[in-house]
């Protein structure tokens, strides 16, 4: 067997196999005997079915499986050994007058090959990097969310736009009858009168166009489909049976220990200082989510590199679950050109400066990820061997493997633009992150 490559340009070449009938002979020959010992021909005892027989009705396909199998191994050896770094997989050129009875062969094989480039990781513009703080309106509005959530309802007379009502909503023509408990702050500010005032077997008139501030609580009110509640233009008849209030809890340590374990918080600013933490832990994985995004657009735009561009695009055409036509395949390779080229620069960061997963590390990640998993059901201090034996299940699953490596990974890169890129820092409110971000 003889390899050999062909350099067409920097990102082109083709690979010939030739393959002799000394390559795959005796292989053919050892094959065709064990189908010889065990065929089943009518006509003939087992084991004693002419030589020529077998091969006249086996030779052939054994033939090309054969020699299939040595082309396959020859040339990912080959690739491996050569340290070729190829794009898509190598494709089988068309070949005019192949001839399967001839005892020698040769294939060729063409190749994309990854370009060679450089990482700029700063460019000309500075990234910025978002610090989302979380604000005194925001604490104090998430204080009253906790009260309210560990409160409790107490029944009242009369209602007002903070109470909640209990009632049936009715119309015999759209089959409406429906009891739901409704909390006014959700009603749109110009019907929250109509409930303002209203008693025990009060009978209340309403449009449902525009009765909730959003569709869906109104869905959820009629127990109809949101697509239902948006189509739905009806009067109806609310009749109140209930109306209550939300008292809050107060503010004391059964509170503070039942929200973050015994003795951990013991006052109303601990208390704060913590909700402050906890949202700008949580502000913080969108703001490293956008800095990737950032730095992603910044290395694109200045790691410049030519692409086998022609080659990928009669791949594309070549493997795809479905056939498609050449100019569909050109339209798939310019939705997955920009995905491909950031591919390749980040494998080359992680090359570059040895970014690698090693196994001490991704059981740490592990035991960290379901440490997070386990405070968020109030488990806030396992022992390190129910985590260890957690995270030895999950590491006994490949794709579990496979997804916490990637995370890991993330952070690695992650860490290496925030220590590398040129960033400046911005200490922004969430509402002014979003409006920035977002807009």
């Amino acid at each position: 067997m003889n390899i050999s490559k062909e350099q067409l340009d920097e990102l082109n070449a083709v690979v010939t196999v030739d393959i002799s009938k000394a390559d795959y002979s005796d292989k053919v020959e050892k094959i065709l005997k064990d189908y010889r010992k065990n065929a089943n021909i009518p006509g003939f005892r087992k084991g004693h079915v002419p030589m020529g027989l077998v091969k006249k009705q086996y030779g052939k396909a054994v033939l090309v499986d054969e020699v299939n199998k040595l082309l396959q191994d020859a040339l990912h050896k080959y690739l491996t050994e050569e340290k070729l770094d190829v794009l898509g997989n190598p494709l089988p050129k068309e070949q005019e007058n192949f001839d399967w009875n001839a005892e020698d062969y040769s294939f060729e094989f063409e190749l994309g090959l990854a370009p060679k480039f450089d990482v700029t990781i700063n460019g000309d513009k500075e990234i910025t990097h978002y610090k989302i703080v979380a604000t005194d309106d925001m604490i104090d509005n998430q204080v009253t969310s906790i009260q309210k959530q560990y409160g409790k309802l107490v029944s009242k007379e009369e209602a007002t736009a903070a109470d909640q009502v209990v009632g049936t909503f009715f119309n015999e023509e759209k089959a409406i009858d429906t009891q739901s408990t409704i909390s006014l702050e959700a009603v749109h500010k110009d019907n929250v009168a109509k409930f303002v005032g209203a008693k025990v077997d009060d009978i209340i008139t309403l449009q449902t166009k525009d009765l909730f501030t959003e569709v869906q609580d109104l869905a959820n009110a009629l127990k109809i489909t949101k697509e239902e509640a948006e189509a739905l233009e009806a009067e109806v008849t609310f009749t109140v049976s209930e109306v209550n209030t939300q008292e809050l809890a107060e503010l004391d340590q059964e509170l503070f220990d039942k929200l973050y374990g015994k003795d951990t918080v013991k006052t109303v600013t601990e208390l704060k200082d913590r909700i402050k933490q906890d949202a700008e832990r949580q502000f913080e994985q969108q703001s490293d989510q956008q800095l990737l995004n950032d730095v992603t657009e910044s290395l694109l735009e200045n790691t410049q590199f030519e692409l086998p561009a022609a080659f990928l695009k009669k791949w594309i055409q070549a493997t795809g679950e479905n056939p498609l036509t050449e100019d569909e395949a050109n339209e798939e390779y310019e939705k997955s050109e920009k995905g491909l080229r950031f591919q390749l620069i980040e494998g080359k960061i992680i090359t570059d400066n040895d970014l690698q997963v090693t196994f001490d590390e991704l059981k740490e990640f592990a035991k960290d990820l379901i440490k997070g998993q386990m405070a968020q059901f109030g488990q806030l201090t396992p022992e390190d061997k129910e985590l260890e034996d957690i995270a030895a299940r999950i590491l006994g699953n490949q794709e579990e493997v496979k997804r916490i490596s990637e995370q890991l990974m993330s952070t690695k890169i992650l860490k290496y633009y925030k220590e590398n890129a040129t960033l400046t820092t911005k200490e922004v409110s969430f509402e002014e992150f979003v409006k920035e971000v977002y807009k």
